[in-house]
C-alpha cells in the first residue's frame, strides 16, 4: 500500500474510533454496539477532548499530500476534512450544548430509542444496553441543567413540548420489549423510575428556570451562517448567488405549476371565462384545493403511505428505473419525542447492519393544535402530496439510494459514515420529478411536484433570510402561503424549523441543482449509451458524497 493511503487510513480510523467513543449515540446508530450502554457526556472536560481530537485530526491531515492518495481515499480524505470543520465549528462556535437544550434530545430520548426499534440484536443484549443509558440520563439532565445558558425562547419550548414523549417512551414503549426477558425487570425498574423521576424534574426546570431567561437569539447570525453553510453544502456557493438562482427558480416553477393547474381547472371549470383562467393566483389555489380534499386522517395516515409505497415500488420495476436493493422499509407514525421539526423522515440502519429495516416516518399533527390547523395539516398532505412524499422519502427517493448507499466498500468507513446533505436531497428531488414526469399518482401529483418545487426554493429563501436578513415571522409566512401556496399549518411550522435549524433547509434547492448538473454531465459524457437505469444505478453505486466528488468517482470531470 502506497505511505499516502496507509497514512490517511491510520487517520480515519483513529477519527473514527474517537467520533464514535465521544458521541456513543451515534455509534449505536450507526451499527457499533460497542458503546450502547453509554450516553454522551457533556461535561466542558469532555467537550474539551473532542475539540482537542478534531485539531489534532485536522493537524494529521494538513500534513498529507492529497494529490498521493487512490482516487477513493482521495474523496474521503475531503469528506473527513469536511467533516472534523464541521464539528470543531459546532463545538466551538455554534455551541448547541449551551445554546440549545434540544441538542440533548439525542441522548435523552434517540439512545434509548435506537436500541429498541431495530431488532438486529438479542432483546437481552438491547435492554443491557437500555439499563446503561436509563442510569445515565440523571447525569445529563444534571450536564443540560449546568451548561444551559440563555437559549432563543423556541428552542425550550420545542423541548418542553418533547419532553411527555421521551418520557412515554421510557415509560411505555420499551414494555412489550422487556416482556419478553421479565427476569430482567428487577433491574430495569429502579433505573426506569429514576430517569422518568429526571426527566419531570428536568422538564419543571426547562418550564421554571431556563424559559423565563430563554431570550437569546435563534439567528446563526452572518459570519456564522455563511461558514456553516459551506461545511453544510460542500460547495464555495455564497447565499448570495444561492438567492439569485432561488429567485429565478421561483419565476420558471411558478409558471409550470400554473399550466399544470390551469389543466385540471378546466376539466371542472370547462365554462370558466377567460379573465377567471388567466388569474393565475385563483386558477393554482382553486384547483390545489380541488385536488386536497381528498385526504387521509391521522389514523389512516401511516396505512395509506403503505399504501402508496407499494403502487410506487410497482411503477419503479415496471419500468425498469433502478436496480432496487433487497432490503425492507417500514412505515412508521414519528415517535413523539422527535415531532416538531419535520413532517416526515428516512431513518435507515447503521452501514454495519446490513439487512436492517428502513423506517419512513411520518408524523401526524401536534395533539395541541386545533382544529382548524389540524384540517389545514391534512389539506396540505392530502393524498396527492402523500404520493410525492413517499417518493421522495422512500420510493426511488431516500429509502432505494440510501439503501444502495450502505452496499458501497471502502478502505474506510468515512463515506459510510459522513453523507452529503445536498446528494442525499438532490436525489430525492429528482426521483419526484421522475415520478411526476413519467406519470405516476397521475396529474395531481405533478401538481404537488411542482409545489414542493416552489416549496424547496423557498426553503433555501427562508433559510438565509431567517439566519442572514431578520426575515421575520410575518414576512415568511406571506413568502410561503402567497408564493409558495403553502396551507397556514405547513407554514407555521416551517416557520418554526427555521427558527430551530440552519443551513439544512438550503440542502434542498442546491441539492435539486447540483443533481440535475450531474446528470447533464454524464449525458454529454456517455452520449448515446446514456439511459436512465445505467445513470441512476452509477449515481447510487458510490455511497453518498457531494456531487463534485461524485463527478470525479464517475470520471465525469
Amino acid at each position: 500500500m502506497p505511505l499516502a493511503d496507509a497514512a490517511f487510513e491510520s487517520i480515519a480510523n483513529d477519527f473514527i474510533a474517537a467520533y464514535l467513543e465521544a458521541r456513543p449515540e451515534q455509534s449505536t446508530a450507526f451499527g457499533d454496539h460497542r458503546h450502547d450502554r453509554r450516553l454522551r457526556d457533556y461535561s466542558p472536560a469532555a467537550l474539551a477532548a473532542e475539540g482537542a481530537s478534531l485539531r489534532h485530526t485536522l493537524a494529521r491531515l494538513a500534513e498529507l499530500n492529497f494529490a498521493q492518495l487512490s482516487p477513493v481515499n482521495r474523496i474521503d480524505a475531503q469528506i473527513l476534512r469536511n467533516q472534523a470543520e464541521e464539528s470543531l465549528f459546532e463545538l466551538e462556535e455554534e455551541r448547541p450544548h449551551a445554546l440549545s437544550p434540544l441538542s440533548y434530545d439525542t441522548s435523552l430520548a434517540n439512545g434509548i430509542y435506537l436500541l429498541f426499534a431495530r431488532d438486529i440484536l438479542p432483546a437481552r443484549d438491547r435492554l443491557r444496553g437500555i439499563a446503561g443509558r436509563l442510569g445515565e440520563i440523571p447525569r445529563v439532565v444534571a450536564q443540560a441543567k449546568a451548561n444551559l445558558q440563555r437559549p432563543p425562547r423556541v428552542h425550550t419550548e420545542t423541548a418542553i413540548s418533547r419532553n411527555p414523549g421521551t418520557i412515554a417512551l421510557i415509560q411505555t414503549d420499551i414494555q412489550p420489549l422487556l416482556d419478553q426477558v421479565p427476569e430482567m425487570a428487577a433491574e430495569l425498574e429502579p433505573l426506569r423510575a429514576a430517569a422518568i423521576a429526571a426527566l419531570n424534574d428536568y422538564r419543571a426546570w426547562l418550564e421554571r428556570d431556563l424559559l423565563p431567561r430563554s431570550d437569546g437569539d435563534f439567528r446563526l447570525g452572518e459570519a456564522r451562517f455563511r461558514r456553516k453553510l459551506r461545511f453544510a453544502l460542500f460547495s464555495e456557493l455564497t447565499p448570495e448567488e444561492i438567492r439569485l438562482r432561488a429567485e429565478a427558480e421561483l419565476v420558471t416553477a411558478t409558471n409550470e405549476l400554473y399550466e399544470t393547474a390551469r389543466s385540471l381547472f378546466l376539466r371542472t371549470h370547462p365554462e370558466a371565462p377567460q379573465s377567471e383562467v388567466a388569474d393565475r393566483p385563483h386558477v393554482i389555489r382553486t384547483t390545489l384545493r380541488q385536488v386536497s380534499e381528498r385526504q387521509a386522517t391521522g389514523d389512516t395516515l401511516a396505512s395509506r403511505c403503505q399504501d402508496i409505497l407499494a403502487a410506487a415500488t410497482d411503477f419503479v420495476r415496471q419500468h425498469d428505473l433502478i436496480t432496487l436493493p433487497d432490503a425492507p422499509v417500514k412505515v412508521i407514525l414519528a415517535p413523539a419525542f422527535v415531532r416538531g421539526v419535520a413532517v416526515a423522515y428516512c431513518d435507515p440502519p447503521g452501514a454495519l447492519e446490513p439487512g436492517g429495516s428502513t423506517f419512513f416516518a411520518i408524523a401526524p399533527p401536534p395533539d395541541d393544535w386545533d382544529e382548524p390547523r389540524k384540517q389545514s395539516f391534512f389539506r396540505e398532505y392530502c393524498d396527492a402530496m402523500l404520493h410525492d412524499l413517499t417518493v421522495h422519502e422512500a420510493m426511488p427517493g431516500h429509502f432505494v439510494q440510501l439503501a444502495r448507499a450502505n452496499q458501497f466498500r471502502a478502505p474506510t468507513l468515512i463515506r459510510a459514515m459522513f453523507y452529503s446533505g445536498t446528494y442525499v436531497e438532490g436525489w430525492a428531488i429528482w426521483s419526484e420529478k421522475l415520478m411526476a414526469n413519467l406519470g405516476f399518482g397521475g396529474p395531481e401529483n405533478k401538481l404537488q411536484q411542482l409545489k414542493m418545487r416552489l416549496r424547496l426554493i423557498i426553503n433555501s429563501l427562508l433559510d438565509q433570510g431567517v439566519h442572514l436578513a431578520g426575515m421575520t415571522e410575518a414576512q415568511a409566512m406571506d413568502l410561503m402561503i402567497n408564493q409558495g401556496y403553502q396551507e397556514e399549518g405547513e407554514a407555521a411550522g416551517k416557520w418554526r424549523r427555521a427558527c430551530l435549524t440552519s443551513t439544512q433547509l438550503s440542502t434542498y434547492f442546491v441539492g435539486a441543482l447540483e443533481f440535475e448538473d450531474l446528470r447533464e454531465s454524464a449525458r454529454r459524457a456517455w452520449g448515446s449509451g446514456f439511459a436512465d437505469k445505467r445513470f441512476h444505478d452509477e449515481v447510487t453505486a458510490h455511497g453518498s458524497p457531494p456531487c463534485g466528488l461524485l463527478k470525479q468517482a464517475m470520471r465525469l470531470s
